[in-house]
């Protein structure tokens, strides 16, 4: 399963595959740096995030099949906190990795209604599909359930509508469908007392993102409006969040990307989980054109940013993934 299949399009990672590699060379360097007294935390960045996931899974197989113990329960008996997190995370293919997201953003107390925004909006309809398939092996339930028992309203019809993964995926554009679907957004918007959500929802989730760049230009040029600044005005809470997470990805997904790290660094304190699962997530996909989003929106490289307002405890390691490329 290719990350290519996740993300269709050319694009550009920062981390890639080692060549040469030798995962018996790279066992035996994380079997030193676990060892006796205290870890050598940079002798395992510099080798397991300097490799593409591939090769951390046959390391991690190279490892119990030359010392009998299993990698990851080694890292998360030697390794804490926040460190420990990003370790397991780069040693999980990532759709268990994005399942695992959705489950602790569903889990326990409150919602992270961004994350579930984030993953779901960025996502190919392959993504989601498979994404929701290892979501049932790994917790018993369907996402559609845990989004469903965790949200409301207009927020979990548009979820629900998102976790089916059916947006329509062909390239072309229809000027006349969009035309149409920009004078629904209207009608259902600005043009009524009143916001008709349902015809959001429908043109949003189900139109390809070609079409949608073109409803926007056409919406813009019925109304002289953008659309993200209708959506602000015609909705409120966690359906607005949504919407507007969906129309900064069509718009540019590498730019959505980017506002959601600087938002994750952006004033009183970090949220690391967020910087944590795109640096992650996206090292081998698109990592480079992010952080070229990120320099051109803010005029500071994303390294920058990390090296100021990032923890010194998983500072270095994000730093590795995000500079390697």
């Amino acid at each position: 399963m290719s990350n290519q299949q996740y993300y269709p399009f050319k694009c550009t990672p920062t981390v890639y595959p080692a060549d040469p590699f030798d995962p018996v060379a790279d066992a035996a360097t994380l079997k030193k740096a676990m060892k006796g007294l205290g870890t050598d935390e940079k002798a395992i960045i510099d080798v397991l995030a300097r490799r593409g996931i591939v090769q951390r899974l046959e390391i991690a197989e190279t490892f119990k099949t030359s010392y009998g113990k299993d990698l990851v329960s080694e890292l998360k008996d030697e390794l804490g906190g926040k460190f420990e997190d990003v370790m397991v995370a780069l040693m999980t293919p990532l759709p268990q990795f994005y399942a695992k997201e959705l489950h602790d953003a569903v889990a326990g107390l409150g919602t992270d209604e961004e994350a579930i925004i984030e993953i779901l909006c960025t996502l190919s309809n392959y993504g989601i599909r498979t994404i929701a398939q290892f979501y049932e092996q790994l917790y018993g339930k369907t996402l559609e359930h845990d989004l469903k028992d965790d949200t409301s309203g207009h927020f979990k019809r548009l979820l629900v509508s998102l976790c089916q993964g059916n947006r329509d995926e062909n390239q072309g554009v229809n000027e006349a469908q969009a035309t149409a679907d920009a004078e629904t957004l209207v009608s259902a918007g600005e043009g009524k007392l009143g916001t008709d959500e349902s015809q959001f929802n429908a043109i949003l989730i189900t139109r390809s993102y070609q079409q949608l760049r073109q409803t926007f230009a056409e919406y813009e040029r019925l109304t002289g409006k953008d659309i993200e600044d209708a959506i602000k005005k015609e909705f409120s809470g966690s359906v607005k969040k949504g919407l507007l997470g969906i129309v900064k990805c069509v718009k540019s997904k590498v730019g959505y990307f980017a506002e959601r790290l600087h938002d994750a660094m952006a004033g009183l304190g970090t949220k690391d989980k967020t910087l944590i699962r795109i640096i992650v997530s996206r090292s081998e996909i698109d990592l480079a054109d992010i952080k070229q989003a990120f320099l051109d929106k803010y005029g500071k490289p994303l390294e920058d940013w990390i090296a100021s307002d990032v923890s010194s405890e998983i500072k270095y390691v994000l730093i590795t993934l995000t500079a390697y490329g």
